[in-house]
């Protein structure tokens, strides 16, 4: 049985409905943001401070590429898609699900991005990270879930729905 990767931007509910998509289908749940702070013993946000956008990137990846399970849900970081290893291992391990939020909705969700540990570079607006991955996500995905207009429940049922023709 294949995984079923969550990607997205910060803030779409990709470890939410992850953790009900995985009671839903059986499946293990894993959080690839919590695999990171594990392997490092530290925040997301503290890993950025230390090491620097390119540093936490490289580490996310290398987390990410090395993840081997088997029926399992895996959310991403919204930073998981800068990661070439990382996203060729879950398009070979799994079906690549994002779930997309328009650029309106998702930045009345999120509060503070740096106390998320949300991956910015100098000067980096959310606008520019939005726009930036959103062709990466497209790129990875084999299956997009809009989110628009939609609660939990209603995403979930639109990722269960699309995933029921493919598991």
């Amino acid at each position: 049985m294949k995984n079923i990767i969550l990607t997205g931007m910060p803030g779409v509910g990709k470890s939410t409905i992850g953790v009900i998509l995985a009671k839903e289908l059986g499946y293990q749940f894993l959080d690839s943001d919590l695999l990171i702070q594990q392997q490092e013993k530290k925040l997301l946000k503290d890993i950025i401070a230390e090491k620097g956008v390119d540093g936490f990137l490289a580490v996310e990846n290398q987390v990410n590429a090395s993840i081997e399970a088997e029926r399992a849900v895996i959310a991403t970081g919204g930073s998981a898609v800068y990661g070439k290893e990382a996203m060729e291992h879950f398009k070979r391990t799994g079906i690549v699900v994002y779930l997309k939020c328009s650029y309106d909705a998702l930045e009345k969700r999120l509060g503070d991005l740096k106390g998320r540990g949300v991956v910015l570079k100098d000067g980096q607006t959310l606008r520019d990270i939005y726009e930036e991955r959103s062709v990466l996500y497209e790129k990875y995905a084999d299956l997009i879930v809009v989110e628009d207009g939609r609660d939990i429940e209603g995403t979930l049922a639109l990722v269960m729905e699309n995933l029921r023709e493919r598991l």
